[in-house]
């Protein structure tokens, strides 16, 4: 195809899926999805929220040999980690509590057809491993059968997370990045694209003016260099946003740099593009069950600790209230004794106090839980609750602990539990 061919017709798709903007990545984008279109090969395309992600995978479905079955476009991050497998392959009747008839799956419902993953970062990892199944055999199970069906569906997958950093942490598979990464498309951010801003904002503009049916905002020119020059960590979602409510709000049609300011939250935080969000995970790995369950108990003994000097400064605040007679500060204790049984450290009482205590007729005990620490114990008391559960799925209950599903059944049968 000869390069003024090319320009044309990427002019012409940007008509018609509605694309604003003459930044080359963009072009090249459209490039990249209109030649794999007629392949079955995966496409991965990522960038931060807001950027547009959702009009590539329609682009590739209409250029291709599929556009007459079915689109089917899934956001897997609004769907409950408990209720995404049944969504995606389908469930028989009485699989789970709820399932009261059969069910197609959207890989069934997109058989020879198109289906679009978005924010496919979000998976949990059993989804993972069912999803990898139909891309590299296309072959999937429906949820309580154990009949395999087929499917011809060609997956187009998009998210704003950082796959390989999510990888290191455990909570993506590399092997079904590198399966979706066949064919990588990846979008600037609005603010790498500055180019674009002013003419984005003109479309928007002109929509609102004919859905409102008002007269056009036109900006000065130190309004568009303020525009033009925000970061938009909101990108393309937030610019439409922001020109709706000018077009609403705004009685003088000329928008100055000091009004447009006014719409313009300042902050310095950046979606660039979103990171696993490792906060409270150890960035330890582990490499077999002791491990593990030393990581529990290092974690409930820390806890415990932290519970103990809790109580011991709501008793101490408690007992030290300049306001309570020294009767009532026994009587507190007393009632603290007898209630929770807890030692009070002699540490948070002042002197007179502590021998006000010692005066009175309460006697004072301290309870001695003797835990075991036994690591068979341990081990035996967190497959039960995993079990228990999971309502006896061994499988998602492997999953759980960390451990493979051969070791769960050898574990099960190691302790005798039914």
């Amino acid at each position: 195809m000869q390069k003024s061919a090319l320009v044309m017709d990427t002019q012409k798709i940007k008509q018609r899926f509605g694309i604003i903007g003459n930044e080359a990545s963009i072009n090249r984008a459209i490039e990249i999805a209109v030649q794999v279109a007629n392949t079955d090969l995966s496409v991965l395309i990522t960038g931060e929220s807001g950027v547009g992600k959702e009009v590539f995978p329609q682009i590739i479905h209409q250029f291709s040999s599929r556009k007459h079955n079915n689109y089917i476009a899934v956001n897997c991050g609004a769907i409950p980690e408990g209720t995404i497998d049944s969504e995606l392959f389908g469930h028989e009747k009485g699989s789970f509590t709820g399932a009261t008839e059969k069910r197609k799956g959207y890989f069934e419902v997109a058989d020879g057809g198109t289906i679009f993953l978005d924010e496919v970062g979000e998976l949990p990892l059993s989804t993972q491993v069912r999803l990898l199944r139909v891309l590299e055999a296309g072959e999937f199970m429906k949820v309580g059968s154990s009949i395999i069906q087929k499917t011809n569906v060609r997956v187009v997958a998009a998210t704003n997370l950082n796959i390989p950093e999510a990888i290191k942490k455990g909570k993506f598979r590399e092997d079904l990045f590198y399966r979706l990464n066949t064919v990588p498309i990846k979008l600037k951010p609005l603010r790498e694209r500055k180019e674009d801003i002013h003419l984005l904002f003109r479309k928007f503009a002109n929509d609102f003016a004919e859905k409102y049916r008002m007269p056009n905002i036109k900006l000065t020119d130190d309004a568009i260099t303020l525009l033009i020059n925000f970061r938009w960590p909101g990108n393309i979602r937030q610019l439409k946003n922001i020109t709706e409510q000018l077009s609403i709000i705004e009685e003088n049609r000329v928008i100055t740099g000091e009004t447009i300011n006014k719409y313009l939250p300042y902050s310095d935080i950046s979606n660039l593009p979103a990171l696993y969000d490792a906060s409270g995970v150890d960035e330890k790995t582990f490499n077999s069950e002791r491990e593990i369950l030393y990581k529990v108990l290092f974690d409930m003994k820390k806890d415990m600790s932290d519970l103990k000097l809790i109580v011991a400064d709501l008793i101490s605040d408690n007992i030290n209230k300049p306001n309570l007679s020294n009767i009532e500060k026994a009587n507190f204790i007393r009632d603290y004794s007898q209630e929770k049984a807890t030692h009070i450290p002699n540490e948070t009482i002042s002197r007179k106090d502590y021998d006000l205590i010692q005066d009175s007729p309460i006697e004072y005990t301290e309870e001695f839980v003797e835990e075991t620490f036994s690591l068979s114990e341990k081990e035996k008391e967190l497959i039960l609750k995993a079990l228990e559960k999971h309502n006896g799925k061994r499988k998602i209950a492997a999953l759980e602990l960390g451990i493979s599903e051969r070791t769960l059944y050898r574990k099960i049968k190691e302790y005798g539990i039914q």
